[in-house]
């Protein structure tokens, strides 16, 4: 069993924001980025949580992230958008695309956006729960591909050429349980292999292949040039490939790599289309009808998208977030390295 430090969400909070402002952001983007990493250790995605501290630090460090960049509007219509990350935080990016993009909604019914110069965005469920409090559905794609390599495997391939290529989809209930779903087209999500690693557990069986091509379940054989399998075979191929070509639309394409991915966005004002109380509660209905079918054999209950994340969050703001040793330390090595007090 390995150690981990157990901490409050407001803890590791002031902690990730602080060694954010050392190398160079300002308090606003870094208690943003701070806030949504936070966010996704209270949902229970610790893939996608505090564990990414070092590594954005080692970024800024290498000058591939910029941490005072600001995203900009470089290209508009009444319900439409294009909008430039300039390599600062995905999360500062996509949280403030996401509020331009609700607004576009709420005049235009939708608002599509589309997005160049990005840098990893976290959790990509945070931008959809971000939409359904306003009142929005939103879908949220993030997809690439090269011949030049990728952590995916395409079905009936033997070396990688996609990213893992995430889908968000968020639909408002009314309550504090929206319809969330949040998944990777991978079998499960590259920051799982860094969790996985950080407590020294094995993997999921026919979720990774070695550089040889051969299952396994070990995260050295990943690390060690293994790759990511697709969820449900040729079906989650074919959704990382079309998360690439909704990427596309930023215009971008490297021709001697073919490469093509990026972010894009959809945003939908329910009330454009019937009142939004009523189709809540609808919505509300509907899910808990589902939820009350009988479980079968080997469940205790019959749970829909959101269940676990809300549940994950009341349970870890009442007892704490556990952080593996490993990436504590990690932590506590970029605080002495910035001169921050943990």
């Amino acid at each position: 069993m390995t150690t981990s430090y157990c901490f409050s969400a407001g803890q590791l909070q002031r902690m990730a924001s602080a060694l954010f402002v050392a190398a160079g952001a300002s308090a606003d983007i870094a208690e943003t980025v701070a806030e949504i990493l936070v966010n996704a250790n209270l949902a229970g995605h610790d893939s996608h949580g505090v564990q990414f501290v070092p590594l954005y630090l080692a970024r800024i460090e290498d000058g591939s992230l910029d941490p005072t960049a600001t995203p900009q509007i470089v290209q508009e219509t009444a319900n439409t958008m294009l909008v430039d990350g300039n390599k600062g935080f995905g999360h500062y990016m996509s949280r403030q695309a996401m509020s331009w993009a609700i607004g576009k909604a709420k005049q235009a019914t939708i608002c599509c956006v589309s997005f160049q110069n990005a840098t990893h965005i976290g959790r990509v469920g945070e931008y959809a729960e971000q939409a359904v409090k306003a009142g929005c559905i939103a879908i949220i794609t993030s997809g690439g591909a090269s011949r030049a390599g990728g952590q995916m495997v395409p079905f009936g391939g033997s070396r990688g050429v996609l990213g893992t290529n995430p889908i968000a989809v968020g639909v408002p209930t009314g309550d504090d349980t929206p319809f969330i779903i949040d998944f990777a087209t991978t079998v499960i999500a590259g920051g799982k292999i860094m969790v996985a690693h950080s407590k020294n557990a094995d993997l999921p069986a026919a979720a990774i292949v070695d550089k040889h091509g051969q299952p396994s379940i070990k995260t050295a054989d990943y690390n060690d040039g293994g790759y990511l399998l697709p969820v449900g075979g040729h079906k989650g191929y074919a959704l990382a490939l079309l998360f690439c070509l909704l990427g596309g639309l930023s215009g971008h394409f490297d021709q001697e790599q073919s490469a093509m991915g990026g972010m894009f966005m959809q945003v939908i004002d329910v009330a454009a289309f019937t009142p939004l109380a009523t189709y809540q509660q609808n919505v509300r209905a509907l899910l808990d009808s589902i939820k009350a079918t009988p479980p079968a054999p080997g469940f205790e209950e019959v749970l829909v998208p959101g269940d676990v994340e809300q549940r994950s969050r009341r349970a870890r703001l009442a007892e704490g977030i556990e952080i593996p040793e490993t990436t504590y330390k990690q932590i506590e090595e970029w605080a002495d390295k910035l001169n921050v007090t943990l």
